[in-house]
């Protein structure tokens, strides 16, 4: 299959995105983990646990994680560690996951009670920030927290329903600034502007990876969980490219001069709507053929192959936030002008890695 000649060759050449403890390799190690339990492909499992090996000191010290600041993105890579606690029964990566995990409730909050995306970023919550540190964050409390955060984690997702959705469109806007004073965020409600898809992508992965963690016996906060992602879902369904079935950049301005399908976006819909329909969470009938021609329609049109045969995933978002942007680049107003200026990109772990998820979803939905 030619996605998986991609994630093998992307693998064998793959270099640490960043020297410190980062959410964007932490991408690539999920999505390792996933396709492990979608193929049983040892390489997988060992790409992960050589990962950890290397960074993961003689007593559970995390040896390159980024004590400089709190940020919701320096937890993400941290969820591999329960896979290579499972896998190696090492105590190392028990005690790494502690000192994890003590990052995490020391995370300077909003008075709301939500996590600040990053401490220089005061006050604001952003969607990316739910993906990065909420599953990490249930799968502590479900195995050594005796689950007794799982409340602090779904009134986080209540909140950010409350503050972040517009029910006019079914949609939710890219962050939220409680203090109201980034201007970027309107005066009145505190939100953004417009609706970037790969911050929709961590929305829908983040609730459905705590769905998937917090089990039956929470009912209340677990069903809590699943109607917020059913309303997630059923927003974002609508606005699915009618000839591809991907989704575009600024999701609701399909013919906005300059908006493309974005790739690691769609592939967190596709990943999320798929694994929705696995777990029993959304209808195979309704759901399934929305991720299915999703995450067909990037092996269609974004994975091509390049002059020396190689393989390319294109069309990756390289990054948008909220804020002054670069030195001389356009501020990070949340407009939909802006989210369009940033650079695209290809084989980036920020697509690849929610590529390599959505495909695991794909193998086990019986597709080839």
């Amino acid at each position: 299959m030619k996605a998986l000649e991609y994630v093998d060759r992307f693998l064998e050449g793959y270099k640490d995105y960043k020297k410190y403890w980062n959410y964007e390799d932490g991408c690539v190690l999920v999505g390792c983990i996933d396709l492990y339990a979608a193929t049983g492909d040892k390489k997988y499992r060992d790409f992960v646990v050589d990962y950890c090996d290397r960074f993961v000191g003689p007593f559970g010290s995390i040896v390159n994680f980024d004590y400089r600041q709190y940020s919701t993105d320096s937890i993400n890579a941290s969820k591999a560690l329960f896979f290579a606690l499972d896998e190696t029964g090492d105590s190392r990566y028990r005690a790494a996951i502690e000192q994890s995990m003590e990052r995490v409730r020391n995370c300077p909050r909003c008075k709301c009670g939500n996590f600040f995306h990053k401490e220089r970023y005061a006050w604001q919550v952003w969607l990316d920030g739910l993906y990065m540190l909420q599953p990490f964050y249930a799968a502590y409390e479900m195995r050594f927290g005796g689950k007794a955060q799982i409340g602090d984690i779904v009134n986080q997702f209540k909140n950010v329903r409350k503050n972040l959705y517009i029910e006019e469109t079914g949609l939710y806007v890219h962050g939220w600034d409680e203090s109201r004073a980034q201007f970027w965020c309107d005066k009145e409600t505190g939100r953004s502007a417009n609706y970037w898809l790969r911050s929709m992508g961590w929305y829908l992965m983040a609730l459905i990876d705590c769905i998937d963690l917090i089990d039956e016996q929470l009912y209340e906060h677990r069903r809590a969980l699943i109607d917020l992602f059913r309303e997630a879902v059923a927003g974002i369904l609508p606005y699915a490219d009618e000839k591809s079935g991907m989704f575009f950049q600024v999701i609701d301005k399909k013919g906005l001069e300059g908006n493309y399908t974005e790739t690691s976006g769609t592939a967190m819909v596709a990943y999320a709507v798929l694994k929705g329909v696995r777990l029993g969470v959304l209808s195979g009938e309704k759901a399934k053929p929305f991720g299915i021609r999703a995450f067909e329609g990037l092996l269609n049109e974004k994975l091509i192959e390049n002059e020396d045969g190689s393989l390319s995933l294109k069309d990756i978002c390289l990054v948008a936030g909220l804020g002054k942007g670069p030195d001389g680049g356009m501020p990070r107003d949340g407009s939909a002008e802006y989210y369009l200026s940033e650079p695209k990109c290809a084989d980036d772990s920020k697509g690849t890695g929610p590529f390599m998820m959505a495909l695991s979803e794909y193998l086990r939905a019986g597709k080839e």
